[in-house]
């Protein structure tokens, strides 16, 4: 290691420790033991332009162990790349550029949102397929505009969380070679000693998964952790794995080694021993020798020209393939909402009764044609779900360029590839599962959200529809988890109509994922669903006779069809009531109040919600006068028409239940 080598990396050592001691919150270990491997990796092998963090062509890197963040931000700092030392100095305070984990849109040169363990692993995944798929349908073979690599790092941690074998597993049968993992091997979590649960051979796993495993024995030395990246780099035919052992909290006497350097500062006087046996000379907190900056300056200006280099191949690329150009411009720009909204081949419905995930299924193959950028899959329920793209092939080591990814049985890992499809850039996508299945999508799901990317998430088998399966394939709560997530928009449509409003939503969202919650069984066409008030996430379906109504029935998805039912009976009666069909709260809610009287006005207060699913989540508009007839027991396996009966999903009952509330 050269004097500046080791000053640099003892510099982020340092700067990292001082931002936590002066927050008095955070996660030394890892920046003291990974800072090494970081700095080799972005002062020698990472491809990024400091002028410009969304250079398509960069290299990505995640950090998957995002408690780590304070080596990211001082690695960000000393290289140029947009944190100011104000900003290491503001490490977790509120509204700083440094929060406690890293934040994608929030910090500059953040790829993802890490915190959750694995999760980095899964969305690493999702960028290096992106890449292989948009290598082999942009590159020629004298212009290999799209050679990037991902590299991300994680722990032990990231290591245990199921996840991360998901995405590993499918990441090692796709042989994505761009795919370089580092693992901060430091055995060492925060209840002790990895002895205590985690004793498998890490790297033997990895092998099976289909990585090649490089160990670096020494997380100190330079020149081993070039020479693996090296040889990852080298290696063409399968993902690297590259196994760095460290120390945790390293150069602090009183806590190297030790589960309590993890996540608590080191304190005052272990940050003053730390400088002592990193043989740093200065006691100014936050101070940086010139020369580092110098020194790191000069890596980041360098690494800028390659920028430079890739704007004029393209600029060449662009003039003799001005077709290609055609297609990567439509492959970065957003659909245009108003030709979608016109379109009438992509509105067309079939009156034929036909359930809603088989609407979905056509409007998916009428829509490809307009956007060659989607592409997606299901974790192993394509043919159920109704979300193969008809003549556009398998994803796979053979075909990067095709369009229907096979994820397996990995709904987590499916969803966490989803979003770092998204991150990476140029491409929509969408996954898809059963919908009781979404308890295993909604942690990246989540953050799907938080990070504001359009994932469309496709849920087919939205009730006791379900029939025969029984209750552990009946979704009763998962509607109201997924309502109760911030900016995600949940969709359950009544027919075709209302599906092909909820695709409009889901393919022009810009910050927003997507639920469309669709049914197994057929159902009828609603005669009276229209775009218009499909699009604003409620509307009228039905209006009563006379000025105003007796009292309101709220419905979503097929329950729309029975309180339709149930009116007409009503109406017999001498009830004279309006029907709602709500497929979205958020959307109906983000609405103007003029237009949310106009459907449910305050001083109707008589109000029946039917809903198979559970009730929870809305009180807010049965108010409390009202009355809900919802889902709120586990179901049973039976027919399904047997279940709605004894569930009381019938016209009758909507009736009754109507009755008791007049």
């Amino acid at each position: 290691m050269t004097t500046i080598d080791e000053k640099s990396v003892n510099a982020l050592r340092i700067l990292a420790a001082d931002a936590i001691q002066k927050a008095n919150s955070g996660h030394p270990g890892l920046p003291l033991g990974a800072a090494p491997m970081a700095y080799e990796l972005f002062s020698k092998y990472l491809n990024f332009s400091c002028k410009n963090p969304h250079w398509f062509n960069r290299d990505r890197f995640i950090l998957s162990a995002g408690h780590g963040s304070a080596l990211l931000y001082a690695m960000n700092h000393l290289f140029g790349c947009g944190l100011t030392i104000e900003d290491i100095k503001d490490f977790r305070q509120l509204g700083s550029k440094t929060p406690g984990h890293p934040e994608y849109a929030h910090t500059p040169f953040v790829e993802a949102t890490t915190g959750p363990l694995g999760a980095g692993m899964g969305m690493a995944v999702g960028m290096a397929m992106a890449q292989a798929h948009i290598a082999s349908v942009f590159n020629k073979p004298d212009y290999q505009i799209i050679d990037n690599y991902t590299y991300v790092l994680g722990g032990d941690g990231c290591m245990m969380e199921g996840i991360s074998s998901e995405a590993f597993s499918i990441a090692g049968c796709l042989k994505l070679d761009k795919l370089i993992v580092i693992y901060d091997s430091n055995k060492i979590t925060i209840e002790g000693s990895t002895d205590l649960t985690f004793t498998e051979n890490v790297e033997k796993r990895m092998q099976s998964f289909g990585f090649q495993t490089i160990t670096v024995e020494d997380g100190n030395d330079l020149a081993a952790i070039g020479k693996a990246i090296e040889q990852a780099k080298a290696e063409k035919t399968m993902p690297s794995f590259i196994t760095v052992k460290t120390t945790i909290g390293y150069g602090c006497p009183a806590k190297q080694g030790k589960a309590n350097s993890h996540g608590e500062p080191l304190g005052v006087d272990n940050v003053a021993e730390l400088r002592k046996t990193l043989c740093w000379d200065y006691e100014e907190p936050f101070y940086v020798p010139e020369e580092v900056y110098e020194h790191c300056k000069k890596i980041a200006l360098e690494k800028s020209k390659k920028e430079e280099e890739w704007n004029k191949l393209f600029e060449e690329y662009s003039a003799k393939y001005p077709d290609m150009k055609e297609l990567w411009d439509k492959y970065h720009t957003e659909i245009d909402e108003k030709t979608l909204l016109n379109d009438v081949d992509f509105w067309a419905c079939s009156d034929k009764d036909e359930a809603t995930r088989t609407s979905s299924g056509n409007i998916l193959n009428r829509v490809k044609s307009l956007m060659p950028n989607l592409l997606g899959g299901s974790a192993d329920l394509g043919p159920s779900n109704k979300t193969y793209l008809k003549e556009e092939g398998e994803f796979s080591s053979e075909n990067y360029a095709a369009r229907n990814i096979h994820y397996g049985v990995r709904e987590q890992a499916m969803a966490a590839i989803a979003n770092g499809i998204v991150l990476y850039g140029g491409l929509k996508t969408y996954v898809a599962t059963f919908f009781v299945f979404s308890d295993y999508m909604k942690p990246m799901a989540r953050l799907s959200s938080l990070m504001e990317l359009p994932v469309t998430y496709v849920f087919t088998h939205d009730s006791i529809g379900v029939g025969e399966d029984g209750p552990t394939h009946q979704p009763v709560e998962q509607l109201a988890m997924l309502r109760s997530t911030p900016n995600f928009i949940t969709y359950r449509p009544a027919d075709a109509t209302e599906t092909a409003a909820g695709w409009y939503i889901a393919l022009t969202s810009k910050k927003t994922p997507v639920g469309l919650v669709l049914t197994r069984q057929n159902i009828s066409k609603c005669r009276e669903t229209n775009k218009d008030g499909a699009l604003k996430g409620a509307y009228v379906i039905a209006k009563e006779t006379k000025n105003k109504p007796d009292g309101i029935i709220i419905a979503s998805g097929s329950e729309v069809e029975l309180a339709l039912k149930a009116r007409e009976e009503l109406l017999k009666d001498g009830f004279d009531v309006r029907v709602v069909s709500m497929p979205s709260m958020e959307l109906f809610d983000g609405q103007p109040e003029e237009y949310r009287q106009s459907v449910l006005p305050d001083d109707v207060r008589k109000r029946l919600v039917v809903e198979a699913l559970t009730s929870f989540g809305w009180g807010k508009y049965i108010g409390l006068d009202g009355k809900a007839l919802t889902m709120d027991t586990f179901g049973a396996s039976a027919p399904a028409k047997v279940l709605f009966e004894k569930y009381g999903f019938t016209v009758e009952n909507v009736v009754k239940q109507m009755k008791s509330v007049l």
